[in-house]
C-alpha cells in the first residue's frame, strides 16, 4: 500500500527578524552586548528567522497554537475535512507544559475528535519519528490519513532573564543556540490515494548511533555537569536554575561529529540500494548551520557519491533553524515555490545533533 503526502502547511510567527534585531528582542544578558552573536552569525549564514515572542519577552502564542495554525493551513488545502482526519502525530523538542503529551494539547487546540494521537519527542528527527509512525500506521491499514506535525518554540529559553538568573558569566555551550535557533511550526497530510501532483513516499529511514556518542545538545544538565545529575535531583527548581540546569547547551566540541555520521548514513542508504545518487533530483537537507553545508559537499564529492549543488534547496536563510519543525517548513515551501516535475525523487535528510540521530525520506512527485 503506497502513502502520499497531499497536503502541507506552515506557521511562522511575527515579523521576519534580522540579525541586528535579535538582541535587543531576546535582551542584553547583565546589561552587555554578546561577543559571541557576530561570529556565530556569520558562520551560520541566517539572515532572518521568527520569533513567538516580543520586547517584552510576551509569549505572543504557545507552541501547540502554532502546530495548530500550521495543521489549519494544511487542511485548508487538502480534500479533507477536520472530522474526516482519523490520526496526529506531533512532534516537538519542549512543549508549553511538561505533560500531558504534545499530541494532546494540539489536538484539543485543533477540536479533533475520535482520532488516533502520538506524540513524539526529541530534537530535530523527532519530526521524521512522527512521520514514520503515521506512514507505517496507513501502510499497515490501520487508518486512511493522518495528519503529522511539527512545531518549535525555543525563544522562551532565549530571554536574558533565563542566563542572569544561572550566574554573571555564559558558557559558549549555553550562548551558542541562542543565536541558532527560532520558533515556527509545520504540518503534512498523509493519505492511501494521491490528490492532484503531490509526494509518494517511498522510504523513511533512521540510524541512531545514542549508544556510541555522548550527549551533545541538552536542556536539564548543569553547565557544570556532575555525572547524570538531572535539573530535577536538586531539592528546588530555583536551585537548578541557578546551576544552569534550565539552559539549553550545544556541546560543540561534539558537533563536528554530525556531519561525519550524516554522510555515514547516506552512504549506507546506498549501499542498500535505497539511493541511487545520480537519479535524486532535489535535495532537501537540514543542515543547522551554513557552516556545515560546505563540509557535507566535500564529504560526498571525496566519497564519490556527490549530488549537484544546484539540486538542494534550503530556507535556513530566510527562516532560521526551526530545529524538528524546518524539514516540514522546507517541504512546504518547496511544494509552493519551486520547479518539480512528475516523476523527480526528492532526498530529504535530517541530521540530529541531540545525541546524533540521522533520518532520511525519499520522495517521488506523482500524479494522481
Amino acid at each position: 500500500m503506497s502513502v502520499f503526502i497531499t497536503s502541507s502547511g506552515r506557521h511562522l510567527p511575527g515579523p521576519p527578524i534580522n540579525n541586528e534585531q535579535i538582541e535587543p528582542l531576546l535582551g542584553l544578558v547583565n546589561g552587555k552586548a554578546s561577543r559571541l552573536k557576530r561570529r556565530i552569525l556569520q558562520s551560520n549564514g541566517i539572515h532572518t528567522r521568527h520569533y513567538a515572542i516580543d520586547a517584552n519577552h510576551n509569549t505572543l502564542i504557545t507552541n501547540s497554537a502554532m502546530a495548530a495554525q500550521a495543521a489549519e493551513q494544511c487542511l485548508h488545502d487538502s480534500f479533507l475535512s477536520k472530522k474526516q482526519v482519523k490520526m496526529l502525530s506531533a512532534a516537538t523538542s519542549q512543549g508549553d507544559i511538561v505533560l500531558p503529551g504534545f499530541g494532546s494539547m494540539v489536538q484539543a487546540e485543533l477540536g479533533l475528535s475520535d482520532i488516533e494521537l502520538h506524540s513524539s519527542h526529541g530534537i530535530c528527527s523527532s519530526s521524521m519519528m512522527a512521520l514514520k509512525t503515521a506512514y507505517i500506521n496507513i501502510k499497515a491499514g490501520e487508518q486512511n490519513n493522518a495528519l503529522v506535525v511539527a512545531s518549535e518554540l525555543t525563544s522562551r529559553l532565549f530571554k536574558a532573564s533565563r542566563y542572569e538568573a544561572a550566574g554573571a558569566t555564559i558558557d559558549f555551550n549555553a550562548e551558542f543556540l541562542r543565536w541558532m535557533l527560532s520558533d515556527g511550526a509545520g504540518a503534512l497530510l498523509l493519505e492511501q490515494q494521491p490528490r492532484g501532483q503531490c509526494f509518494r513516499i517511498d522510504w523513511i529511514r533512521s540510524f541512531s548511533h545514542a549508544d556510541a556518542y555522548p550527549v551533545c545538545m541538552s536542556v536539564g544538565f548543569p553547565s557544570e555537569q556532575n555525572g547524570d545529575r538531572s535539573w530535577q535531583d536538586y531539592p528546588t527548581y530555583a536551585e537548578a536554575e541557578a546551576a544552569g540546569a534550565l539552559l539549553i547547551r550545544q556541546d560543540v566540541r561534539l558537533l563536528e561529529n554530525i556531519v561525519k555520521l550524516g554522510v555515514d548514513g547516506y552512504l549506507r542508504l546506498i549501499a542498500e540500494s535505497r539511493v541511487q545518487p545520480e537519479k535524486v533530483d532535489h535535495v532537501l537537507c537540514h543542515y543547522s548551520s551554513h557552516y556545515f553545508r560546505g563540509k557535507i559537499f566535500d564529504m560526498m564529492q571525496r566519497a564519490g557519491v556527490g549530488i549537484a549543488e544546484e539540486k538542494w534547496y534550503s530556507n535556513l536563510y530566510s527562516r532560521g533553524n526551526t530545529g524538528c519543525a524546518s524539514i516540514f517548513i522546507m517541504l512546504d515551501e518547496f511544494k509552493r515555490t519551486q520547479s518539480y516535475k512528475t516523476g523527480d525523487t526528492i532526498l530529504c535528510m535530517v541530521p540530529e545533533s541531540g545525541r546524533f540521530n540521522n533520518a532520511y525520506m525519499q520522495l517521488t512527485v506523482v500524479e494522481a
